[in-house]
Parts: C-alpha cells; sequence; structure tokens
C-alpha cells in the first residue's frame, strides 16, 4: 500500500460510511447450535434483551443480556462487561458483534418472530 494514500480500502470504506438502516444488518451475531438447529439459521440481528455469550478478548466466557446496540460505531453493550478508569468511573465495554454468539433471542417482538420463521421456511425448502 501507498503510503502517501491514507485512503481505507473499498470494502472498509462500504462499513464506515453505510447507511443506518444498512448497518443493523451488519450487526448480526451467529446463534447458538441449539437455535441454529430450532430456526434453520446462522445468524440473526443482534438486539436489546438478547442473551449472548463473548467468544473473543478480555470478556471471554461472560454471558449476559445485551443492554444497548450502537449501530453508529457497529458495536454492543453487555450487562456486566465493564471496565474501571483511573479515575474510579466504571464504563461499559463495547464489544463487536462478531466476537458473540447469541443463547437466547428476546422474541418480545411479532416481527421479529416472523423473520424467523421466513429464514426457516426459505432454508428448509
Amino acid at each position: 500500500m501507498n503510503l502517501e494514500s491514507s485512503k481505507p480500502s473499498k470494502q472498509r470504506k462500504a462499513l464506515y460510511e453505510a447507511p443506518i438502516h444498512l448497518r443493523r444488518k451488519l450487526l448480526s451475531c451467529h446463534l447458538s447450535p441449539e437455535l441454529r438447529a430450532k430456526y434453520n439459521t446462522r445468524a440473526f440481528p443482534v438486539r436489546v434483551g438478547d442473551t449472548v455469550k463473548i467468544l473473543r478478548g478480555d470478556f471471554k466466557g461472560i454471558e449476559g443480556k445485551v443492554i444497548e446496540v450502537d449501530t453508529k460505531n457497529l458495536s454492543i453493550y453487555v450487562e456486566g462487561v465493564t471496565r474501571e478508569k483511573v479515575s474510579g468511573t466504571t464504563v461499559k465495554v463495547p464489544i463487536h458483534p462478531s466476537k458473540v454468539m447469541i443463547t437466547n433471542l428476546n422474541l418480545d417482538d411479532k416481527l421479529r418472530v416472523k423473520a424467523l420463521e421466513r429464514k426457516k421456511k426459505k432454508e428448509g425448502e
């Protein structure tokens, strides 16, 4: 790569410049083997209320509920995943959705259930 140009690659540029309604799909996580067998789909967009297990990084192995989804910065915040700053305040640590696995889905929304059923039918045909 030319050192003079600090342009991101086209793929990275597409991620940075993606509109907010498409970023939601970029916030997809893998489903656990049980959910994968049940819904016949590999990944699904993560939402507040889903239970996830962290698979990579300093917080590997921690399981908790998603308390916030940040579509602008493409990250999620999990219950119990905090870090203490030098000043003593605790801050939530952002986690990239590719580093987590959904273990339990929040199915309060009827449209989300319909979306899962649609995916199930598509895969099952």
